[in-house]
């Protein structure tokens, strides 16, 4: 088979586990009375080292800020975050997760392993481990 068909059977399969992934993610999101968008945002302030601005986020989720509002909005309103003025910047706003907001995080990693375990049953353990480390240098190489 020439590159070209190996390389659009690659890119077939990758997007279509993709979106497999992503059914069975959303899904289970739904089922915690989360929006995909919030679980997303969870998952990342949930990976931040110190809280961080509305501008941060939404810079790290791959919006424009205007986007985050409504997810952030709904997020306070369930009481897993909450906005807490910058010290270091008054006009700015944090994001800061609350107790509940990180039990939350802790569900959806756990949702998130429960789906990939899932979507990659069919594998051994050392094939889900050479698959990792292939997926890893791709992603690596593609983020810089």
């Amino acid at each position: 088979m020439d590159a070209g068909g190996e390389e659009e059977r690659l890119g077939g399969l990758f997007l279509r586990l993709a979106k497999s992934a992503h059914v069975l993610q959303r899904r289970g999101a739904g089922d915690l009375g989360l929006t995909p968008a919030q679980a997303r945002a969870l998952s990342v302030l949930g990976r931040c080292g110190t809280p961080p601005r509305m501008a941060e986020l939404a810079e790290r989720l791959h919006v424009v800020p205007r986007a985050v509002t409504p997810i952030v909005d709904a997020l306070e309103e369930a009481g897993l975050l909450r906005r807490e003025v910058d010290p270091g910047n008054r006009r700015s706003t944090l994001l800061e997760l609350t107790r509940e907001g990180r039990k939350m995080c802790k569900r959806l990693a756990e949702l998130r392993a429960r789906a990939a375990g899932e979507l990659f049953a069919p594998l051994t353990a050392e094939q889900r481990q050479t698959l990792l480390e292939l997926l890893e240098k791709v992603d690596q190489a593609s983020t810089g």
